[in-house]
């Protein structure tokens, strides 16, 4: 490996163009808030250039079709562990995380209503601090699952129990914004997604005729899926999370495979990887570089806050993503423990409580709930900054998982 192959490594190992991304929008939004806002909403085809009713600007470009492969890409880790061999097989072990994820939305919300009717309880203001309660049910995919290799290593159980949870939380979350939060000038058109199903179809016909090209899985299905998507004025971003689970996998006897044997109780740290020629395999090699270094567009267009004034909304947002998502996630998931549906081998309560920690970092999308929840003054900045600073949650997860050891005996619990 080449020092400049052994950089790009390094580069997107640690997610450094979303940090970078994070940091030149918070520098640049306060150093020129206008400045800031007319590169975000610049719009290279003229201003009243539209596509299905939304304005093509650059935050369109970068949120509604750069994000698409980002998470088809999060999409492509979760149709990988639940292959034959995979963290998550059989489905049976999905069930717990999925258990976790609906407490990652549930406790957050709780939390945030609890603490609106602490502070603005009696005031005329409670009732629009109160529809900001799903800022907190989100996570930021890319930090929590950057954050969650650092703190349990790379082939944890405990990150793919993380990583399905995350893109869960976050397709709950925007659909939360589809119900709760409409764009009163593009309503809610259902009947559109039955273009989406048919993306569907089209990409299991094409599992069916052993169709090898990732490419046409994305031309066909996935352009179809974010038309319908689009068209029915749901979060398009979401478009391949739909379709990648239908591109071919690896086979079970060379790409994906348990050393000891395939039953339930195999402990998930003993499953080894080895890089195969899969279209589903493919598909992230030859895009993972683009997505990586795009995320610092991303970070960028969605992270520039004014550090203006903070008050008590601040607060409310953070302390329902720290503590809210610990004990949501914590105390739905020993739930499920409790109905007979354990955790992945590998995982016990300290690494259970850390994911919980981890999936509170909040960040881009509760910046963009909270841009849906407050139409401006004076919630919707100090919500943001609160999205914000969860980001900080990252070190002190890292901070208590040197501590507890929790990457030392992996699979041992």
């Amino acid at each position: 490996m080449g020092p400049t192959t052994r950089l790009i490594s390094v580069i997107q190992e640690y997610s450094i163009p979303l940090i970078l991304g994070v940091v030149a929008g918070l520098v640049v939004a306060n150093i020129d808030g206008h400045f800031y806002e007319g590169l975000v909403e610049y719009a290279p085809f003229g201003h009243d250039t539209t596509l299905f009713g939304r304005h093509v600007t650059t935050h369109f470009l970068i949120n509604e079709v750069f994000m698409v492969f980002f998470f088809g890409i999060a999409a492509k880790e979760i149709a990988e562990a639940i292959l034959p061999g995979g963290v998550l097989n059989p489905l049976r072990r999905a069930i717990n995380p999925l258990m976790g994820t609906l407490g990652g939305v549930f406790g957050p919300a709780i939390s945030y209503l609890l603490l609106a009717l602490v502070f603005f309880g009696g005031s005329e203001d409670f009732r629009a601090v109160a529809n900001g309660w799903a800022i907190p049910t989100a996570t930021d995919i890319a930090l929590a699952w950057l954050v969650a290799r650092l703190v349990f290593g790379p082939l944890h159980p405990a990150v793919s129990f993380l990583l399905l949870l995350a893109v869960v939380d976050d397709a709950i979350g925007l659909g939360i914004i589809a119900v709760f939060y409409p764009d009163p000038e593009l309503p809610v058109q259902p009947g559109w997604l039955l273009l989406t199903v048919g993306g569907m179809a089209a990409s299991y016909c094409l599992r069916r005729m052993r169709v090898t090209s990732w490419q046409i899985y994305v031309l066909i299905g996935g352009v179809m899926s974010w038309v319908g998507l689009a068209k029915a004025a749901i979060e398009p971003a979401l478009a391949l999370v739909v379709i990648i689970p239908f591109l071919p996998g690896p086979h079970d006897d060379s790409e994906v495979r348990p050393e000891h044997g395939s039953d339930e109780d195999t402990p998930l740290s003993t499953v080894s990887r080895t890089h195969g020629h899969s279209p589903l395999e493919r598909f992230e090699h030859q895009l993972k570089l683009f997505v990586d270094m795009g995320l610092f567009f991303f970070a960028f267009a969605n992270a520039g806050v004014p550090f203006g004034t903070i008050n008590q909304v601040t607060l409310i947002v953070l302390v329902s993503l720290i503590f809210g998502k610990t004990l949501g996630v914590s105390g739905f998931s020993l739930l499920a423990v409790r109905l007979g549906f354990p955790l992945p081998r590998g995982m016990g309560v300290r690494h259970l409580v850390l994911v919980g920690l981890i999936s509170g970092i909040g960040l881009t999308v509760a910046l963009f709930l909270a841009g849906k929840a407050f139409a401006g003054p004076p919630f919707q900045d100090p919500a943001k900054m609160g999205a914000v600073l969860s980001g900080l949650v990252g070190l002190v997860a890292i901070g208590a998982g040197a501590i507890v050891k929790v990457k030392d005996g992996a699979g041992t619990e």
